[in-house]
């Protein structure tokens, strides 16, 4: 492991997107991103598939065998406010990283430029001008009938002068072999953006920050039933959600699995943090899960990365 920098901010931001607006969306952002940097962040996160939202409860109209046509003009909706790689929301956002002097870290639904597959992605956009995108593997249950697997970018890495930062989205965190991919990889600070405000969530993450020997950052969101514009053709079957769908839970956990930051729920609020970068080569004295304390004589992970 090399050496890093001891002291790398975070600002983590808990808001409720703009649900199907792709514009609005990226105002909500940046203005996120304006308010950070006024504490000087190293690292600003935001949660999954900020823009354009994540879209709970949702069916599209998708039945077994069976569309609506009413869902596929949701769909193509959801599909319209999607962000293409390189476009211009790409652009002011990568600009917003070089203004800052921080490194972004956003969940957002990717459309892709050829095949127009919509994939549930994470953008790291670096200072220097550049950004890395990592799409969800596998889409959790009913997401596959809006997202598509990953057809690259598996374990992309972030080199910092905090060391090489990397994420999981949501649910792949429950995929041992993919949490392993990273920390091979020398993570030091491991994002997740996900939409997890159930209580099971919390010792999962305190687990695989104590696994990983990294600091894991929880980016969670607010969901409420207001959130969902009240034009959609699908508005009916939405009539049962509670008031706050998803109460969020943010939250930074170091690398013993002790929260640095306690989660933040049923609010909109930006968490500032400091994190202690030598708790993380401190902490592999007695435990490193890819160094002294593997046996890849025994256990190796072949991983198809491109």
């Amino acid at each position: 492991m090399k050496d890093i920098e001891k002291i790398c901010r975070v600002a983590l931001v808990q808001a409720e997107p703009v649900m199907f607006d792709k514009k609005a969306s990226l105002e909500k952002t940046l203005k996120y991103i304006d308010e950070a940097s006024k504490k000087s962040p190293d690292l600003i996160v935001f949660p999954e598939l900020f823009i354009p939202g994540y879209p709970i409860g949702m069916n599209f109209g998708f039945s077994m065998g069976k569309r609506s046509e009413g869902g596929r003009k949701d769909w193509m909706r959801y599909y319209n406010a999607s962000i293409v790689d390189g476009e211009e929301e790409f652009l002011k956002l990568l600009e917003a990283s070089k203004k800052t002097g921080a490194y972004i870290s956003l969940g957002f639904s990717e459309r892709d430029s050829v095949s127009g597959t919509l994939f549930n992605s994470n953008v790291i956009f670096e200072p220097k001008g550049t950004y890395k995108i990592h799409r969800k593997l596998k889409p959790t249950g009913s997401e596959r009938v809006v997202w598509g697997d990953a057809n690259k970018n598996y374990f992309p890495i972030t080199e910092t002068a905090f060391g090489p930062i990397g994420s999981l989205i949501c649910w792949e965190n429950y995929m041992p072999l993919a949490r392993v991919a990273l920390y091979e990889k020398g993570i030091t600070i491991y994002i997740s953006p996900n939409t997890n405000d159930n209580p099971e969530w919390q010792a999962t993450i305190q687990h695989i920050a104590i696994e990983g020997k990294c600091f894991f950052i929880n980016a969670d969101m607010i969901v409420r039933s207001s959130s969902y514009p009240r034009d959609l053709n699908e508005i009916e079957a939405l009539k049962d959600l509670t008031r706050l769908v998803c109460r969020g839970g943010s939250c930074i956990i170091d690398p013993y699995g002790h929260y640095l930051t306690e989660p933040v729920w049923d609010r909109e609020e930006i968490i500032y943090a400091d994190l202690d970068m030598t708790l993380v080569a401190a902490c592999k004295m007695e435990h490193d899960a890819v160094g002294h304390y593997a046996r890849p004589d025994v256990l190796e992970l072949k991983v198809n990365d491109k």
